[in-house]
């Protein structure tokens, strides 16, 4: 089982694990890197003191200025800390401070098979570490070496200081750290727990008041997303309260026709005269009225489901538009139905397209005079479909609503059909217009190809 953990958890074990790694490097690497760096500064102390010893300096024992009180008192301070010793090959002599035997021998040794001017090494005594530099002051007739020591006391003293001075730094730094980590946990979950309210809210379908967090640039923009996904939710929500009106009222219509002549018979009373033609018009109510509900429940499937993808298949226009044609042709017969680019291929779902030309042919008929016409080309990367009829132009402050659900036009029906064909143009990747022409009018579709869709 996947264990879950708080926001608040996570920065305050992003913040201890940083410590720990910190204090894990500089726990390993710091000993090391400062016992080489004093040892280093000890043995150029040395050197700077062995040169001095060699060559005196009249001005280090006078009074010094002011300004260098500071420098005076290291040397003075470094002067008791390292010692000298000369050393005389051929006398087995030595004149210096005294050292342990054993000691002396390894210096002695060091010094004798030293080749170079100036060497520095270092020899462990009882716990102890003594550095030293030798420097040959001659070698004729007869060796003799100036060796200048110190002892690591200075060293570890400063080892253990600066230890101590670390563990405070590390222990404040990890305060510090512990503390940000609380006021970062509290600044970054504020938006999110009002956020989160927002969120119940709308889950209670409270959208109404709207969202605004001024803050940083990150959470603004979280805050407008949100803001903009409120808003759509209120026209999502508004637009399904008018499609439930509006489908209320295209049902209410006929639903009252038949009810009312429904009780007529019921009671005797014939509204048609005869009983057989008031039951037609009973039949022909329903019809019309399970047409509609078809209708309803095609759109709002289509509706629905935006992002399932058609089913599509290569499929020639003049197959679809003659099936069409076929079964349209007998509403009005005195209108010819023309197809052109019988040929050319559409790479579309076969039982959808046959819904989209339906419609557009069932809208044309309702305003066509003497004749329609089904047109295909192709045109590169893309198909154009159109469908034209002669009959009066629309209204130009019509068009832009053509396609909008129950908008109808004079002649119009349920006003559901244009806003299927929309949909179903629209999740095949194309683009439908209606425009008036020097003719008539026509509803002209642009919609990608197989290699466009394939490429794609």
């Amino acid at each position: 089982m996947t264990m879950r953990w708080s926001l608040s958890k996570r920065i305050w074990l992003s913040f201890i694990s940083l410590i720990v790694i910190v204090g894990l490097i500089v726990g390993i690497v710091y000993p090391f890197s400062l016992e080489q760096a004093l040892k280093d500064d000890s043995f150029q102390l040395i050197e700077q003191e062995q040169l001095r010893y060699v060559v005196p300096n009249l001005s280090d024992y006078l009074s010094p200025p002011d300004g260098n009180l500071g420098k005076y008192i290291e040397n003075q301070q470094a002067k008791r800390a390292v010692g000298h010793m000369l050393y005389y090959q051929d006398l087995q002599g030595i004149k210096g401070d005294p050292l342990p035997v054993s000691v002396y021998r390894k210096m002695v040794e060091r010094a004798e098979s030293q080749e170079k001017t100036v060497g520095e090494y270092e020899v462990d005594y009882q716990g102890a570490t003594l550095y030293y530099v030798v420097r040959k002051i001659k070698t004729e007739p007869s060796g003799m070496y100036l060796i200048s020591y110190m002892w690591d006391t200075h060293t570890k003293q400063m080892v253990k200081k600066l230890w101590w001075k670390l563990i405070y730094v590390f222990l404040l730094a990890g305060a510090a750290a512990l503390a940000l980590a609380a006021w970062l946990s509290r600044y970054l979950k504020a938006p999110l727990r009002a956020l989160g309210d927002r969120f119940e809210e709308i889950a209670r379908l409270n959208w109404k008041k709207p969202f605004e967090w001024n803050s940083d640039d990150e959470f603004r923009q979280l805050s407008d997303q949100f803001e903009h996904m409120r808003r759509n939710l209120m026209r999502y929500d508004e637009s399904q309260k008018q499609f439930l009106q509006r489908a209320s009222h295209e049902l209410k219509t006929p639903i009252m026709v038949i009810q009312s002549y429904a009780q007529s018979v019921k009671d005797g009373i014939y509204p048609a005269d005869q009983l057989d033609e008031t039951m037609d018009i009973i039949m022909e109510e329903a019809a019309r009225m399970e047409k509609r509900v078809k209708k309803l429940l095609y759109f709002t499937r289509v509706d629905s489901l935006p992002e399932e993808k058609p089913d599509r298949n290569n499929v020639r226009f003049g197959d679809l538009a003659k099936i069409v044609k076929e079964r349209m042709a007998g509403g009005r017969p005195e209108v010819a139905i023309d197809i052109e680019g019988a040929d050319v291929p559409i790479y579309v779902d076969e039982e959808q397209w046959l819904i989209v030309l339906e419609n557009l042919v069932e809208n044309a008929l309702r305003y066509a005079k003497q004749s329609i016409r089904l047109k295909a080309e192709s045109a590169g990367n893309e198909v154009r479909l159109s469908v034209e009829n002669d009959g009066e132009p629309i209204p130009e402050d019509e068009i832009d609503l053509l396609f909008e659900p129950f908008s109808k036009g004079k002649k119009g029906q349920f006003g559901l059909g244009l806003a299927i064909v929309k949909r179903i143009v629209e999740r095949h990747g194309g683009v439908i217009r209606a425009q008036n022409t020097a003719g008539g009018v026509a509803f002209e579709i642009r919609l990608p190809s197989e290699k466009a869709v394939s490429g794609a």
